[in-house]
């Protein structure tokens, strides 16, 4: 199933071209094919189960498909276009004894050689105050995400995955990260990000694709706010 090409002169910027993915007897992708176009907000809907994490860890280059094609960037490996990609997980990947400044200075080391945000800059994009002396373990769920948010944007990446990035917060804190990630889609930027509440991303959704059982159930154009 393709996404529907919004110019002629459209580049793509994600490919899965029949891709399975076996974890032992259990296919938890089976002959997805689905297009990601530069700019575009992607919801991916399903049941737990339906594969929506495993998509998204395929287009990170932190799986491998057991069948089919994965190309990110013209790249046919995804992690040989790590740089340009941004994955945000489930779980945290903060330090709770550390400040958010302190986490994404750490996680900036990672990165010799490359240009990256500041992380008090990544900070004041999310809507953080980078000198708040509070460690994250007294931070809230919403601030929790929001500095998650942050490590990813360090890199600058071209592609976002998020893996339920409103999981666990209020309606308040939900309807600011929502407004957050409408203002990181303009330009060339595409985010592709997994939640189980599809109101809560419907006002960013370029398209909503669902997932039942590991297959392709469904791939609907969004009305995304603008």
């Amino acid at each position: 199933m393709i996404a529907p090409a919004r110019e002629a002169a459209s580049s793509v910027c994600a490919r899965l071209d029949n891709v399975s993915k076996l974890f032992g007897s259990f296919a938890a992708l089976r002959q997805v094919s689905v297009e990601f176009e530069p700019g575009c907000c992607y919801v991916l809907l399903g049941e737990n189960g339906a594969g929506k994490s495993t998509l998204l860890r395929i287009l990170a280059g932190l799986l491998r498909p057991s069948f089919g094609k994965v190309t990110v960037f013209g790249e046919d490996e995804p992690h040989e276009a790590r740089e340009r990609i941004g994955y945000m997980s489930h779980a945290p990947m903060l330090y709770d004894e550390l400040t958010a400044e302190e986490n994404l200075c750490y996680f900036a080391s990672l990165y010799p050689g490359r240009a990256c945000l500041a992380p008090a800059e990544a900070l004041r994009q999310v809507g953080l105050d980078p000198e708040l002396d509070r460690t994250l373990g007294q931070y809230s769920q919403g601030m929790r995400q929001r500095t998650s948010l942050a490590r990813v944007l360090l890199s600058a990446p071209e592609l976002l995955l998020l893996d339920e990035p409103f999981s666990n917060m209020d309606v308040e804190s939900a309807r600011q990260m929502v407004e957050l990630l409408a203002h990181f889609r303009h330009g060339s930027r595409t985010i592709v990000l997994t939640t189980h509440q599809r109101e809560l991303a419907a006002p960013i959704a370029d398209y909503v694709l669902t997932l039942h059982a590991g297959r392709v159930a469904s791939l609907e154009p969004g009305r995304p706010t603008q």
